[in-house]
């Protein structure tokens, strides 16, 4: 049901911050999302009402339905009249606080909601907006049109894998990616969970949105790079985005593959990525791989295990290209024909 009517909310004492979890859960409801992030809205509320009081001495929030095309969500907008934060990105970081807090506040908000932004009113202050999608529920249509298979391993050694790898299902899409931590070992895996955890809670997200909310989630991180593809079945469409040395290959188009390579470390101040659309049919073949690989390569030599499985692809890949000193991950998707 769309309509319902918003809901503002005064906060200037800690009272408030409960007041404002509570409404905002109640709302978060009657516009249509299940318990579990109606609570994870809640939670969000309840880190913008406490960094009010913290910061700012108090201030608004304001709590809306709202609708894209057929997509209902809902947002929180929180204004105040403090003295704003002259670092955004740094205060989204986990760990930062300028007021005695954990420094989790905004990076929470940052994970739970699926889109945030800033700006400064005309009057001072802080102004910050996040929006959350509903997410529709029930089986992928995509199970027999695209298959997909993955083979990874750590630096040989070590047993913490630096790499990370996604591939999600829903309605007729699907979010393939190869994720790749700076560095080896325990910290490079921390990078790369980060950012896989981020896009497995914002999967159905635009890619543009997918690579800032992970490099806000990676900057308490080494960082990481990160190729993503967005595939569209009903409309033979794949998206390509990417910053950073993953390799990225479509095979059995007419259309020659000419991504856009952005250089960078995602949590790192990376520049936002280039995302270019390709046609998908069912003859077609996309192979993601990290740097663990080689990159000195031809389809033509790998021509025999086109009849194959997307995990079998995966798999021969990873044992002839693999370098024995990095970290490997390599990623197949294919078109079922």
């Amino acid at each position: 049901m769309y309509g319902i009517e918003p809901l503002e909310i005064k906060v200037t004492w800690e009272g408030d911050v409960r007041r404002a979890a509570e409404a905002g859960k109640e709302l978060a409801s009657a516009v249509g999302f299940p318990p579990l992030h109606c609570e994870e809205i809640g939670l969000t509320l309840t880190e913008l009402a406490t960094n009010l009081i913290r910061h700012a001495a108090g201030g608004t929030l304001r709590i809306s339905q709202i609708q894209s095309g057929p997509k209902t969500g809902i947002e929180i907008h929180s204004s105040d009249q403090g003295p704003g934060i002259r670092d955004i990105e740094q205060a989204i970081t986990d760990g930062y606080s300028t007021a005695g807090g954990l420094g989790f506040g905004l990076g929470t908000v940052n994970r739970l909601m699926d889109e945030l932004d800033f700006y400064s009113g005309a009057d001072g202050g802080l102004h910050v907006v996040c929006r959350r999608w509903v997410r529709k529920t029930g089986p992928p249509a995509v199970g027999s049109q695209l298959g997909f298979g993955a083979a990874t391993r750590s630096y040989r050694g070590i047993p913490e894998n630096g790499d990370a790898f996604i591939f999600k299902r829903w309605e007729h899409y699907a979010l393939l990616g190869v994720i790749d931590g700076l560095g080896h070992g325990p910290l490079a895996r921390r990078a790369s969970q980060t950012a896989r955890q981020y896009l497995e809670h914002h999967f159905d997200q635009p890619l543009d949105h997918l690579f800032q909310g992970a490099g806000r989630a990676c900057r308490a991180t080494r960082g990481v790079v990160m190729a993503l593809a967005r595939f569209d079945l009903a409309r033979q469409a794949v998206t390509v985005a990417s910053v950073g040395n993953i390799e990225v290959r479509l095979i059995g188009n007419r259309e020659r593959l000419d991504l856009i390579v952005r250089r960078g470390i995602i949590g790192l101040n990376a520049p936002n990525p280039v995302v270019t659309e390709h046609p998908w049919t069912a003859a077609s073949l996309l192979i993601m791989h990290s740097d663990g690989l080689s990159t000195h390569w031809n389809w033509r030599d790998f021509s025999a295990l086109e009849p194959e499985s997307p995990t079998v692809i995966a798999r021969r890949l990873l044992t002839r290209l693999a370098k024995i000193d990095d970290d490997a991950t390599v990623v197949v998707a294919k078109g079922n024909a």
